[in-house]
């Protein structure tokens, strides 16, 4: 499937399509993600949550865009949809009622760049520990501050 197949197939959903390394690529809004979504999956059978990512670009507005990757097993086929996320408010809709291990890379996301997803009930630190101040991944954390001392639990 190209990008323009699936620009055609999903129309007004995505706002822009194009491929990068043979990968098509369908940027869309926060409003369209889970519609958009939910398509390739029902529609057009991507079965398969790979990855859920961020970036983060401080000189811009919006300042984050969400990255998902996601796979159709029965033709072995990617596909890449970029979300932007405004910095005053940066959430989005969770994914989970259509891919289970949403819930856990979601939590990745928001654990490191501060982007909550609505409808995610666990966003509970998956590598960092519960008192950690801040967001590593976002270009503005200071790389030499310091974290407060919590107990070591048992």
């Amino acid at each position: 499937m190209t990008h323009e197949s699936l620009a055609l197939e999903l129309g007004s959903l995505c706002s822009r399509t194009c491929e990068s390394f043979g990968m098509p690529v369908l940027e869309t809004s926060g409003g369209n993600l889970f519609a958009l979504v939910g398509r390739l999956r029902k529609e057009l059978g991507f079965d398969l949550l790979l990855d859920v990512t961020a970036i983060d670009y401080p000189e811009r507005r919006p300042r984050f865009v969400a990255v998902y990757h996601l796979f159709n097993s029965a033709c072995c086929q990617r596909v890449r949809i970029k979300v932007e996320v405004p910095d005053h408010d940066p959430s989005l809709t969770t994914l989970t009622t259509l891919y289970g291990s949403a819930r856990f890379l979601e939590r990745e996301v928001h654990e490191m760049y501060g982007i909550r997803f609505t409808g995610n009930d666990d966003l509970r630190p998956i590598l960092l520990y519960e008192g950690f101040v801040g967001h590593p991944l976002r270009k503005d954390y200071p790389i030499d501050r310091e974290q407060p001392i919590v107990d070591y639990r048992r």
